[in-house]
């Protein structure tokens, strides 16, 4: 019976009988089905434990036997409950303690920012305030630090990056501006070259002695800017530095299909909420079986805190977002021109932020089973730069 913890939810009964046919008092309980356990002899009495339910039984039993039977110790969650309510206020007392401290853990009671100036500190805060994370604000309710750290990226252009940690009850953030001072580095004496075919469009020599013009075409690895600069028996060698774009030629071939299926989020979306102990999830909020026909399923999960100890107790929400199939139809026309926009994006990947895509000419176009092919050829102007050191004899 030491295994049936259960009997403790209902109480227990401790169970004291002396005289004569002790024995057979314990035979007629086991035959009235009153489950007995921790049997001990003290001197001429045996003392043994009963459920509280069997206690109506027991007394039939004693009834019919010369023991004598009484009742000691009682033990059990129904007699802890009568006796918490005698000491109300002391239970009172705890229970508000315990809240109280597990509210103040799961707060927000700071925000370190390092490696900010005071003005993008000063924009940080207003940003932090503008999301809802301040002093007082309870974590299960506040944004988690991945969201946190898009919004401030996303809004404060003077940073280039920032990382967000919540630690205990303090937020931490560290921030890299944009404008952090390069350091001078020693460049070696060098010429520049075209990296590819082109047409000089754009040309701004800082240092070196240039070689070439504007609206001048030239081939992959000729000399554009040399680092010899000086007369000709007084020859210097210089680092030559300049800005040259020209215009280069990209081909691209992209085929666009006359008719697409795909899923877009209707901006429709259900909430559910959940206090998880471990892995079993008890719905508080957002009971409804109605679902939307097709949805993705987006999980938040807050861990609650006691002091510094995380529980394995959590909030947890269930976003369901509804998903639309979409059908959509081009002409002949529309998937043309989509298919020229889809390989100019391609092009601009590759340019990066300094190259720009001029024009474009549809060198060969098919139109076989539902969807369209074509062969784009794209002007650009790009940089062509490229560096060389210069050797002796150059």
């Amino acid at each position: 019976m030491k295994n049936h913890w259960t009997s403790y939810l209902f109480g227990t009964v401790r169970v004291i009988i002396s005289g004569r046919g002790t024995e057979r008092f314990l035979n007629d309980c086991i035959r009235k089905r009153i489950i007995v356990w921790n049997v001990k002899k003290r001197g001429e009495a045996v003392t043994f434990f009963i459920r509280i339910k069997d206690v109506h039984a027991l007394r039939e039993v004693a009834r019919k036997n010369e023991c004598r039977c009484r009742f000691g110790r009682r033990l059990g969650l129904p007699f802890l409950m009568k006796r918490s309510l005698r000491n109300s206020g002391f239970v009172i007392g705890i229970i508000s303690f315990l809240f109280i401290v597990f509210a103040l853990s799961n707060m927000v009671w700071g925000v370190k920012i390092e490696g900010a100036k005071p003005e993008t500190e000063h924009q940080i805060k207003k940003e932090l305030n503008r999301i809802g994370i301040n002093v007082g604000k309870f974590q299960p309710f506040a944004p988690n630090p991945d969201k946190i750290q898009k919004e401030i990226t996303d809004n404060i252009k003077e940073i280039t990056w920032i990382g967000v940690e919540l630690k205990g009850t303090i937020y931490h953030l560290k921030v890299v501006e944009k404008n952090q001072p390069e350091t001078e580095k020693y460049i070696s004496p060098r010429n520049i070259v075209a990296k590819k075919k082109a047409i000089i469009s754009k040309m701004f020599v800082e240092q070196g002695e240039p070689v070439v013009f504007v609206n001048e075409y030239v081939n992959k690895g000729q000399l554009l800017v040399s680092g010899l600069i000086g007369k000709e028996d007084e020859k210097e060698e210089v680092a030559a530095k300049a800005e040259i774009y020209g215009e280069t030629w990209y081909r691209s071939t992209v085929t666009v299909p006359l008719e697409t299926s795909f899923n877009v989020f209707s901006g429709e979306a259900k909430n559910k909420h959940f206090i998880r102990f471990w892995s079993f999830d008890l719905p508080v909020w957002g009971f409804s079986n109605e679902m939307y026909s097709s949805y993705e399923v987006e999980d938040d999960d807050r861990k609650l805190k006691f002091l510094n100890y995380t529980l394995p107790i959590s909030y947890h929400k269930e976003i369901y977002r509804e998903k639309e199939n979409v059908k959509r139809s081009y002409t002949v026309e529309q998937a043309r021109k989509a298919g020229i926009e889809m390989g100019k994006k391609e092009i601009e990947k590759k340019l990066g932020e300094d190259g720009e895509v001029k024009g474009e000419k549809v060198l060969h176009e098919t139109n076989e089973f539902g969807k369209v092919k074509l062969n784009i050829l794209y002007r650009v102007t790009e940089d062509i730069v490229q560096t060389t050191p210069i050797v002796q004899g150059d």
